[in-house]
């Protein structure tokens, strides 16, 4: 079937943003990823439960709902199977016989066809477990989609976690830091109870990793606590513990075609899909904290007039400005909705006449959060501090994995996953 010229030039705009992606391969790249430019809007999340990080408990009802987008007429074909990992997300060595009840593989038979949108797509969606796949053990897990034909291509893959609900953890993130209180930083302070647990060496067997708003550059392993205080163990006065504390995302809802919504300066037709024009962003490094409630980087598909929004909402696309003297480092958007990349798909463009930097992205109807940050040019990693700033009063949304390997066992264990949230 030949694929209209307006879906034709939509591809090749959002080939930019998985180019860009694949060119951060490693030697076994397990990030969260899309590999082919027909699909889009990768959203992995609790069923029921979209605003939360995608980890669900052994042996309980909990449910994972990866959803992604096809754009054009006709479906594919797809299958997907399961990669257990050790905690540093790279495949463990155990056999599938070892994670999964049965075989390894389920085709995706979950299907919606978009309806009274201008830009035609499918949607597909995935539920784990299911009665084909069946987790047996905890730990990382990486979901990966391809086509039975070439199974050794992957088109996209997803990350998420598996819990044993074990190893409570409790504790605080505060603006009382280390470094000093009240100023650009916060402090995790936690504990973590191993009672009951058959742990013969907690300081070597036991680890912690933690997150902020569940982005990968601000992952920090911790190897053993400060003290073991009978069966808890103490995290306490780190270095490792002190993060810059942000500031609250923006946020913008383009929720219809008709009016506009949250943050958007106005809505135009385009030819072949319409446009929105974002009201023109500041930096905030220099302005007073203002608070915003704000999902942490996330995003939801929506549509205001859809029964479903999975396939009622359009892709459209979305105009960035920020107001800015042009800086010494390139600035991109960032969100949950660029899976932490930094590609040609989010680089902002400086613009001389308008004063500040310009970026335009196809993205689904929704609501969105977002940032501005820059390259950090030791690490090649997202810093939100040059335009954003550093806030204490930010609310950032810590998370606490817990992970286990007692000698002789051949992959990490997931005991536990908990949220600290600053205040």
């Amino acid at each position: 079937m030949k694929i209209p010229n307006h879906i034709l030039a939509f591809l090749l705009l959002l080939s930019g943003f998985c180019s860009g992606m694949s060119a951060q391969a490693s030697d076994r790249d397990t990030g969260t990823r899309i590999f082919d430019p027909r699909f889009r809007t990768l959203k992995t999340s609790l069923v029921d439960l979209f605003m939360s990080p995608p980890v669900i408990r052994l042996g309980s009802d909990d449910r994972i709902l990866v959803s992604f987008d096809e754009i054009g007429e006709d479906r594919s074909y797809l299958q997907c199977r399961l990669v257990h990992c050790n905690s540093d997300w790279q495949p463990s060595s155990l056999t599938d016989a070892e994670f999964i009840d049965g075989f390894n593989f389920a085709e995706i038979e979950d299907i919606g066809y978009s309806s009274n949108t201008f830009v035609h797509y499918i949607n597909y969606h995935i539920e784990i477990p299911n009665d084909h796949l069946q987790i047996i053990r905890s730990g990382n897990y990486l979901l990966e989609v391809f086509d039975p034909d070439d199974p050794d291509t992957v088109l996209l893959q997803t990350r998420f976690r598996v819990t044993e609900n074990a190893a409570p953890v409790s504790g605080t993130a505060t603006s009382r830091t280390d470094r000093g209180h009240n100023t650009e930083w916060q402090q995790l302070d936690f504990a973590v109870s191993i009672d009951g647990l058959d742990i013969s060496n907690p300081y070597t067997d036991l680890w912690v990793e933690l997150r902020q708003n569940d982005t990968e550059n601000s992952t920090r392993v911790l190897r053993s606590p400060s003290r073991l205080d009978g069966s808890r163990l103490v995290y306490s006065h780190i270095p490792a513990l002190i993060y810059p504390a942000s500031n609250e995302y923006r946020r913008f809802e383009s929720v219809s075609n008709t009016f506009p919504g949250m943050n958007v300066d106005s809505v135009r037709w385009g030819g072949s899909n319409y446009h929105i024009f974002l009201r023109p962003d500041r930096p905030k490094a220099d302005r007073p904290y203002e608070y915003d409630r704000t999902q942490h980087g996330r995003f939801i598909v929506r549509e205001y007039n859809a029964t479903d929004s999975e396939v009622g909402a359009d892709y459209i696309t979305v105009h960035f400005l920020l107001l800015s003297p042009r800086l010494d480092k390139d600035v991109y958007v960032d969100g949950e909705f660029t899976g932490g990349h930094l590609s040609d798909y989010n680089r902002m463009k400086y613009d001389p006449e308008a004063g500040g930097y310009r970026a335009e992205i196809p993205l689904k109807q929704g609501a969105y959060n977002y940032r501005y940050v820059t390259m950090d040019s030791r690490s090649g990693l997202p810093d939100p501090s040059d335009i954003e700033g550093n806030f204490y009063e930010t609310e950032n949304e810590y998370s606490v994995a817990v992970y286990l390997r007692r000698p002789g066992e051949r992959a990490d264990r997931l005991l536990n996953h908990a949220i600290i949230v600053s205040n």
